[in-house]
């Protein structure tokens, strides 16, 4: 089969797509033929090298120390069951799924095996492109939206980064819980951010967030460009700032109405997410690549900072 491989940490152009043998799956894993997925800004930091402050020895141990571990990037995919293993139940060859494959990675390619218990049925009314570009940032927001803040009909909430992968969902999940929204971005995207379901929009290019004297009940920084004295001066007194980019010293120090930590990757969640597109309460914003020639493009778009949602891969 064809994947994208990389083999040195670097810019965009050391990723390359070459034949490599073809996964099998384990008795409690499903074989999945790959029709789409999302190259992510955490499969582009692995890529680079590029960990969040302090974490970058840790990482290094996890994803390898002098090259990658894992030469197959990739997590976010959709796709059709091409064989179950021995002990899987309720998968079939032929059934539509997509999943999260976490640390495990190697979705960039034609086919990928996965764990049972990371994969959900796609509803036969979202494309494999919707669900694949979904799952990173939908289940980000809602972990910080719903798990972290515990977002109700009535807050206010502010989206640093709102017309990112985790921005963009985090507009319209925190819109469907009912709150009041306000997203920060580019002018560029403002009508794109409006359109999703924000309140507000703020361009940063030409308000500093420093300058806002507005309070909110949650601020989610998608971005990692609020340092917790600056995300805090934005909180209500019982507001909450909610880190989903942090560095080693704001996880150190995120305590009291300071949030951070790992999104969880729950079928449960991507059940609820997956049924929310499909009702039409939320959208998925997407720009497609054809192949996986155009992986090397992808990397680019996602490292320059202006991808607007996710960047998907139709295989």
């Amino acid at each position: 089969m064809q994947a994208a491989v990389v083999d040195r940490y670097g810019a965009p152009d050391v990723v390359r797509v070459a034949d490599v043998p073809r996964p099998t799956a384990r008795a409690d894993e499903v074989l999945v033929r790959v029709k789409a997925v999302a190259v992510t800004s955490a499969d582009a930091r692995i890529r680079g090298a590029r960990f969040p402050k302090g974490f970058a020895p840790f990482a290094r141990l996890a994803f390898g120390v002098f090259r990658p571990r894992r030469r197959i990037l990739g997590s976010s995919f959709s796709g059709e069951v091409e064989e179950a293993g021995s002990r899987v139940r309720g998968f079939t060859p032929g059934d539509q799924v997509c999943g999260m494959t976490g640390l495990r990675l190697g979705a960039h390619a034609e086919y990928v095996s996965v764990p049972v218990k990371k994969i959900a049925p796609k509803p036969p009314d979202v494309s494999h492109d919707d669900a694949a570009g979904l799952l990173f940032g939908g289940t980000t927001a809602l972990y910080f939206l719903r798990d972290k803040a515990s977002v109700t009909p009535g807050m206010s909430v502010l989206v640093n980064g709102a017309s990112g992968a985790i921005g963009t969902n985090a507009v319209q999940l925190a819109k469907h819980f009912g709150a009041t929204v306000t997203g920060v971005t580019s002018g560029s995207n403002a009508d794109l951010v409006t359109k999703l379901g924000a309140d507000q929009v703020i361009d940063y290019t030409h308000v500093d967030l420093g300058d806002i004297t507005e309070k909110f009940d949650a601020v989610l920084d998608t971005v990692g460009n609020l340092s917790i004295a600056s995300g805090r001066r934005l909180l209500n007194p019982r507001g909450v700032l909610l880190l989903a980019v942090a560095g080693l010293s704001e996880t150190l120090r995120a305590r009291g109405n300071v949030r951070t930590g790992t999104t969880p990757e729950r079928v449960e969640d991507f059940r609820l997410l997956l049924q929310l597109l499909a009702n039409g309460d939320i959208s998925v914003v997407h720009d497609q690549v054809d192949g996986l020639a155009g992986v090397v493009e992808a990397y680019r778009t996602v490292d320059s900072g202006h991808k607007v949602g996710n960047l998907v891969i139709r295989l």
